[in-house]
């Protein structure tokens, strides 16, 4: 489907059943023809963890599109209504749980390099769980600009969140630590917090994206 209009809200979604030839192209978002950039903006209450990146690395930027998690949101609303997350892989050029080897696929075909991934917490407030920080820590292992999406519709505070471990702090807990499933991990040694918000983040009006679903 390619919607004509950017602001379109009704997506219609394939099935996409098989890897080879490409999966069967769900949503097409066309870049305007002019753009705006902004930087993604956090809630006042947690600017102690996200004025600046933790360490000394030097973070490249990564621009994502404005209308990326509006739609994303969209595609899971059914999931969302019966309380189940959605996940997806973020693939992007260098200048998208479920199914790996689906998304593996997809961005080996086209030449795409994993920057992150989105997801939902249905009925929870927006926040890393123990969970989602282990599956992060490996994004964020091979690239250092890794971020994590999570989109929040029944948090009133804050409706969505642009995550990534605060390094070396988080990096190092998640590294040592051998547990699984929902636990508590301890502080990390330099006092940092262990996730933090991503200062190097910006929505841009003139990207264009791909949403493949493989549900």
């Amino acid at each position: 489907m390619t919607p004509t209009d950017s602001k379109c809200q009704h997506i219609t979604v394939h099935t996409v059943t098989q890897t080879s030839p490409c999966p069967i192209l769900s949503f097409v978002e066309k870049a305007p023809k002019c753009a705006h950039v902004s930087l993604i903006p956090v809630a006042d209450s947690d600017q102690r963890s996200c004025n600046q990146p933790s360490g000394s690395r030097v973070l490249q930027d990564v621009h994502i599109s404005a209308q990326l998690m509006e739609h994303f949101l969209e595609l899971a609303r059914e999931n969302t209504e019966k309380d189940l997350e959605t996940c997806g892989i973020l693939g992007a050029f260098l200048c998208e749980a479920v199914k790996e080897e689906e998304f593996f696929a997809i961005q080996n075909e086209h030449s795409l390099f994993p920057v992150g991934w989105i997801h939902t917490h249905p009925s929870q407030s927006c926040f890393m769980s123990s969970i989602d920080l282990h599956t992060h820590y490996s994004y964020q292992a091979m690239v250092p600009e890794a971020f994590a999406i999570v989109m929040a519709p029944t948090d009133k505070s804050r409706s969505y969140g642009i995550f990534r471990l605060s390094d070396p702090g988080g990096m190092s807990v998640l590294k040592e630590c051998e547990e699984s499933g929902f636990h508590p991990h301890g502080e990390p040694a330099d006092g940092s917090p262990i996730y933090e918000h991503c200062t190097n983040v910006y929505t841009n009006t003139n990207l264009r994206f791909e949403i493949f679903d493989l549900r």
